[in-house]
């Protein structure tokens, strides 16, 4: 069986284009992969076209815009899943464009899908209180209360993503006068992040105690679970969760359910809030453009507003008379 031209670039846009071209993360490439493995099977089981028929003058506005439809109805994906997947259909697009000069108008109308505007959400965050109730329930006296304090504080103190987090290793961490972490982000792209002095004495005696500090242990990686391999995402969100509901037995500040993300917003929120420019936030999240931190600055003001709402005085008596109701005002307005 002859290959098509759909196999043939969406090959070389996964083995090529990704990865050596535009040198995107793994994460990403995850992403891009189950797009179009959703795709695939949404063509083969909605519309009858096996893969092997699947060509590019098939993937029109129509079929497009069907999977979007397919993924909200059957799937009940949200808007912003709907707009991820968009998003690894237009890069497919954009590239075989370059590739297939001659079916470039067909290429552009399929690329003409919009994105499905979705309405902003404001950023959960943990006040300061609320996180250092958080830090407060490991318990110190076992290892594994040590290591999960260690890493929840590592976690908050840096900003991290959970993936940057969970792919740190032991070589990655400098505590050395200036003490600095050096985190792996997207692209690929690293920044280094200084740690305040607590986490700086949890990470010297974690180490110590694991038996990270020599240089051979350097490619071994931070934190690891009960069998000594790295933690994932999921075990991340495990320690969260377990430490979370401790928290909630004696407070209700810390909401019922924390991502680890949320301790990478919280961190943001802080520094946004002790007076700390948005340029060096920006920086130390390892966000391209500043566009993407000044959300945290929105996110602020409207909490300051709520704020100021709720202190600010009632001046107007809720007893006035109605004006409807005082006829001689209705009579002196009408001889106007």
């Amino acid at each position: 069986m002859k290959p098509t031209d759909f196999a043939k670039h969406l090959t070389a846009f996964f083995q090529t284009y990704l990865t050596s071209q535009k040198n995107v993360s793994k994460n990403t490439i995850y992403s891009y992969r189950d797009t179009f493995k959703l795709f695939l099977r949404y063509c083969q089981e909605v519309k009858q076209i096996p893969a092997e028929r699947l060509e590019l003058n098939l993937l029109t506005n129509d079929l497009i815009t069907g999977f979007l439809d397919w993924l909200e109805s059957e799937r009940k994906c949200g808007i912003t899943t709907r707009n991820l997947r968009l998003t690894a259909i237009h890069s497919f697009f954009r590239f075989v464009q370059y590739e297939e000069p001659t079916g470039l108008f067909h290429l552009q109308k399929a690329m003409s899908v919009p994105m499905k505007k979705a309405p902003k959400a404001m950023v959960e965050h943990l006040s300061p209180e609320a996180m250092q109730l958080l830090l407060a329930q490991p318990d110190r006296n076992s290892l594994k209360g040590r290591r999960d304090l260690t890493l929840m504080s590592v976690l908050y103190d840096t900003g991290a993503r959970v993936q940057e987090l969970i792919d740190l290793r032991a070589g990655d961490t400098f505590l050395e006068t200036p003490p600095v972490v050096q985190l792996t982000g997207k692209g690929n792209k690293t920044r280094r992040v200084p740690l305040m002095k607590n986490t700086v004495l949890l990470l010297q005696r974690y180490k110590l105690e694991q038996k990270l500090d020599s240089p051979s242990k350097n490619e071994h990686p931070l934190f690891t679970n009960n069998q000594h391999n790295k933690l994932t995402k999921e075990g991340v969100a495990h320690i969260l969760a377990k430490y979370v509901a401790a928290a909630r037995k004696t407070s209700t500040i810390v909401p019922p359910k924390v991502r680890a993300h949320m301790l990478r917003h919280s961190k943001a929120m802080h520094l946004l809030q002790a007076g700390v420019n948005l340029i060096y936030i920006r920086d130390f999240l390892g966000h391209v453009d500043l566009k993407t931190t000044e959300v945290y600055a929105r996110t602020d003001t409207e909490t300051k507003r709520k704020a100021i709402e709720q202190a600010y005085p009632d001046l107007v008596d809720p007893q006035l008379p109605d004006w409807n109701q005082d006829q001689a005002l209705l009579s002196w307005l009408s001889e106007l």
